[in-house]
């Protein structure tokens, strides 16, 4: 049931909820997915507060798991929404998708889990780890070899930024050999492709290396 036509006033739990996530850069198509994953009903329009006030309980309790807690789950699900928050704040005002399927030029079609569009191109394409050790040397060159192919494709043209977060982190090694990657590329700018890696630390994503 929706709570919109409710005052705001008290200290309910979920009250307190929604003064803290109100705070929180929550782009509208995580507001979505969470709606959708709790059954929840969520205004089509207006202010972040008002939008969270029309979400169920259980809605906002996920919310606030995930973002302020920042609990971890066995399936990675609640990393890959904030690495998905933190994306889309990289991207004003362009398209954000989720579990993209985007042909390479190997033919190849990869699953990306989110993609960034501009203009109807897409620009940038992000994938995190969520669980295990350290991302590694072999694991981050199996990334880029992905964003590769993928530039290399008909759906390739404008993309320029790849994007590979960790809630583990990463060794020092993939660090070293996606760095010397990315550089080799911007001798020729038709080519180029800035590949980045994000780390999640003090709950918060930033930029290890670029």
């Amino acid at each position: 049931m929706s709570r919109s036509n409710f005052p705001t006033f008290g200290t309910s739990k979920t009250g307190t909820y929604v003064s803290t996530l109100k705070n929180y850069n929550l782009p509208p198509f995580i507001l979505e997915r969470i709606a959708l994953d709790c059954k929840s009903d969520l205004v089509k329009k207006g202010r972040i507060e008002e939008r969270l006030q029309s979400m169920n309980d259980a809605a906002l309790e996920l919310l606030h798991k995930v973002f302020v807690d920042c609990h971890e789950d066995s399936d990675g699900v609640f990393a890959n929404y904030r690495f998905f928050a933190y994306i889309s704040s990289m991207f004003h005002k362009c398209e954000i998708l989720l579990n993209e399927r985007i042909p390479g030029s190997s033919g190849k079609v990869h699953k990306i889990p989110i993609a960034v569009k501009n203009n109807g191109m897409y620009i940038a394409v992000g994938y995190n780890k969520s669980s295990g050790g350290p991302i590694s040397k072999r694991e981050a060159v199996k990334f880029y070899e992905m964003v590769d192919d993928i530039k290399k494709g008909d759906h390739g043209n404008q993309l320029t930024e790849g994007i590979f977060g960790s809630s583990v982190g990463f060794d020092g090694e993939a660090l070293v050999t996606l760095e010397k990657l990315s550089k080799s590329r911007k001798k020729d700018p038709q080519n180029k492709i800035d590949f980045k890696t994000a780390s999640f630390e003090n709950r918060i994503y930033s930029v290890t290396k670029c």
